[in-house]
């Protein structure tokens, strides 16, 4: 779906309550961090969203680029308990959805939520970002939430840089945090799984 001028304008209208500023020319660090998908770093200004969605945005800016991470995962980094909603509604009512990349986030099986996109937005995001869902839909298939490395017997998120080093022969799916703490394996010190 293609947006035009007028609906991005009434987008960021019903998101922000401001008019949207035309201007022939970026801000400087902004073209870079949406080309890149890097935007961690950049200011972002969320004064527009309430408290407890502006914490859930600031966890969903820590995911990198070319990783997913589970709605659960976003609601206990970023500090508000374990209802989902909370954490979809703050999606949904991203301001600046280039900068906070809601498309990185998924529902606990595994499937996108890509409830502040327009149709397709999300899925051309993570194209680009080279994330496999295909590959990601057949570890869901087969129960894998995390995979395990059996040489350094370490768990991660499917997506962590660390689990797609791990080779096949190596690779050990595991259905939850608690099936892999039981067969003696522990948890990426750099996605940090939810450990339930």
């Amino acid at each position: 779906m293609v947006v035009s001028t007028d609906m991005f304008e009434e987008i960021h209208w019903c998101r922000t309550r401001r008019t949207a500023i035309r201007s022939d020319t970026a801000l400087p660090g902004l073209r870079p961090a949406v080309r890149t998908g890097r935007t961690k770093s950049l200011p972002v200004d969320l004064s527009s969203v309430d408290e407890e969605h502006r914490a859930v945005l600031e966890a969903v800016r820590t995911v990198p680029r070319g990783q997913l991470r589970p709605i659960s995962w976003v609601a206990r980094e970023a500090g508000v308990g374990h209802e989902p909603g909370i954490v979809t509604r703050a999606l949904a009512a991203n301001p600046v959805t280039l900068l906070v990349p809601c498309h990185r986030i998924t529902a606990e099986h595994g499937s996108p939520c890509d409830v502040s996109y327009p149709s397709g937005t999300g899925r051309a995001l993570r194209a680009a970002e080279h994330i496999d869902m295909e590959r990601l839909a057949g570890l869901s298939r087969e129960g894998a939430v995390f995979l395990g490395s059996r040489t350094t017997r370490i768990y991660c998120h499917p997506t962590c840089a660390h689990a797609r080093r791990i080779t096949l022969r190596h690779q050990q799916p595991f259905s939850d945090a608690s099936a892999a703490r039981r067969a003696g394996y522990r948890a990426c010190r750099s996605c940090r799984p939810l450990a339930v």
